[in-house]
Order: C-alpha cells, then structure tokens, then sequence
C-alpha cells in the first residue's frame, strides 16, 4: 500500500492505510502491516511508508488507534532494501549490500542492477543501520504499535549476509555461517533490547530464492548454526525427501528456544486447520484472501465462500485504493 508523499523519500501514512486496517481490524486479531522504511535510504519502492519521522510516527498511531478501537493488534514489518534500491532512491549513489554482486535484471525504474553494482558496506555503516532498525523498533512503539516484524526475506538486506552466493566479505561478517549469521543476530538483539524481545517478530524465507539469492546449503547452514550432530538427527526425524521443501526442520529448531511460529503462504480454510491441529505451526497469516476479503476472520468462521482476489490490483494502482479498500464484505454480515 502506498502512503501520502511529503518530500522526496518520505511518504506518511494517510487516510488510506487507517481505512484499509480498520476494515480489517476483530477483537483479538493481530494484522502484520506492509514492509517499511526504518529510514530515508532503506527504501526501493516508490510510495512506501517509513517510521523515522514524526510525521509518520503520527501516520501509523492512527491506523494503530483504529485498530486498537475494535480491540486487534498491529506489528509493524520493518526493512531495508540494500541492493534491491536503485540509485535514483540513494541520491545517485549505488545502494548497499554485503558484498558488490548485483541482483540479476533491472530494478522498478528500469535501469539495470548490474550498471551500479552495490557498495559493500563497511562496519560503522553496518553498525549505523543496526541502530536504524533499533531507532525505528522505538518509533513504532511510539506509534502505539504492539510490536514489530524485522523483514529477513526475500532477498533484501539483512538476509544478503546469510547467502554465500551473495556474501563473499572476509572480514568478520562473511566466511563462516556463524560470521554471516553476525549482521541479522545484531539486529534481532538491538531491536529486541530496544522495545523487549517479547514485542519482535523476524521473518524468513528459507525456500524462497527471489532477488538472485541462492545460499549452497540452507538446511545443513542453519543447522549448523544453532543445533549440534544429536540435535540435527533428532530435527529430522520426520523424515526423507519432504523435509527437504518443508517449514518443519526450521519449526522444530524455533520451539527449542519456546519461539512461536508462524506459517504463510498459499493457506485456505481447508489447509489451514489441519496445519494448526498437526502441531506444525502455532498461527497461520493470510495475505492474499485478506486483500480480498477485510471480513475474513467471520467468513472462515461461518464457512462463507471467499472473494477472488485480482493480482493485478496488488501494486501500484490508479486510483490507490482500488484493490485495497473496494471489495465487499458479506451483506450477509452487513445486514
């Protein structure tokens, strides 16, 4: 969703995003809002809202008292882009990464990613953004949001210091899985002492290799990072050639540490519970038919079919609210 452009890289908040989030808002719900911009140069999309200014602070404590209103819950995603940012988001110059590869193909304003390779960031512009992330945790309680999601997908800049396809430094952020660990670690740990562990959420894509990224080994990295030779036999258990494309080995790592876990992507009613009653997962977030439908928690519950969601309306779209504020909710209800 877009925000109301104030200057040139910060945009608020407005109207829209309170109605889209209040349309959406039960009692007891808890919504996890689009990615944003922890500050001025974290961002690689045009309209995206940030949380480093008072403005926007203000912005998201309206969409937050809305949903508070009807008694739900807000966590903020907080990211930075690194490499995926063009330059004409970076004041001309070429965007950050761990190391100096370009993604693969032309960036949304579409000039090519490989024209201005990213920069390598040195370790005070790493430590610099580490507090970003800290400083922009603090903003979003400020905001009255009930926590954040620090956004380690998708091939954006935290989750380039994992993949060794990406992260060939030689200093003490790069090698070793445990040294590529080091960046998001410090991250987690800032924003987790910043506003309490309890209020932080990280989210991974570990089988998703969008944005040229493509580490040699996820399973067998992660693994070593946190599970010694007992624990990685006893993790994959379940067995064989499902666990390879499977959340569980990361699901069973995560409940070590008493850390809930949250599934998304392609769930329905009828994969949905079945998820949640095998012990697979402790929540499951829907993205796509909540787009669609802003009455979903009482359509699953009542058993009322969905409303079809259109993909082309997901990004970008004239006027700014269609796709976001304009499906139906059940007249059913309604009446």
């Amino acid at each position: 969703m877009r925000g109301v452009k104030e200057s040139d890289g910060i945009n608020v908040p407005g109207d829209l995003m309170v109605n889209y989030y209040d349309l959406r808002a039960t009692k007891g719900g808890l919504q996890i809002t689009e990615a944003t911009d922890i500050s001025l140069y974290a961002s690689g999309y045009p309209g995206i809202p940030g949380i480093f200014t008072s403005s926007q602070i203000s912005g998201w404590k309206k969409v937050t008292d809305a949903v508070h209103r009807k008694g739900g819950y807000t966590f903020l995603q907080i990211w930075h882009t690194g490499r995926a940012s063009p330059p004409s988001f970076q004041g001309g110059k070429p965007p950050i990464s761990s190391s100096n590869h370009p993604m693969n193909g032309d960036w949304l304003d579409g000039t090519s990613c490989a024209s201005s390779p990213p920069f390598p960031m040195t370790v005070d512009e790493i430590q610099t953004v580490v507090k970003d992330f800290a400083e922009a945790a603090k903003n979003a309680v400020q905001a009255v949001l009930d926590g954040v999601e620090i956004h380690c997908a998708n091939g954006y800049l935290v989750e380039r210091f994992i993949h060794d396809n990406i992260n060939d430094r030689t200093d003490e952020y790069g090698g070793s899985i445990q040294n590529r660990c080091k960046f998001p670690l410090k991250v987690i740990k800032a924003v987790c002492e910043a506003i309490g562990l309890e209020n932080v959420g990280f989210r991974l894509s570990p089988w998703n290799y969008f944005q040229s990224t493509r580490d040699s080994n996820r399973l067998d990295h992660w693994f070593d990072e946190i599970l010694d030779e007992q624990q990685k036999i006893e993790s994959l258990s379940c067995g064989d050639k499902e666990t390879n494309i499977s959340l569980l080995p990361f699901r069973n790592i995560l409940q070590k540490g008493n850390i809930s876990f949250i599934s998304a992507g392609c769930f329905n009613w009828e994969n949905a519970v079945p998820k949640l009653e095998s012990g697979a997962t402790d929540l499951v977030c829907f993205g796509r038919w909540f787009i669609a439908n802003p009455d979903l928690p009482k359509k699953l519950a009542d058993g009322v079919p969905l409303t079809n969601y259109d993909r082309s309306t997901f990004y970008f779209t004239v006027p700014p609210e269609k796709g976001y504020t304009d499906y139906p909710i059940n007249t059913a209800e309604a009446a």
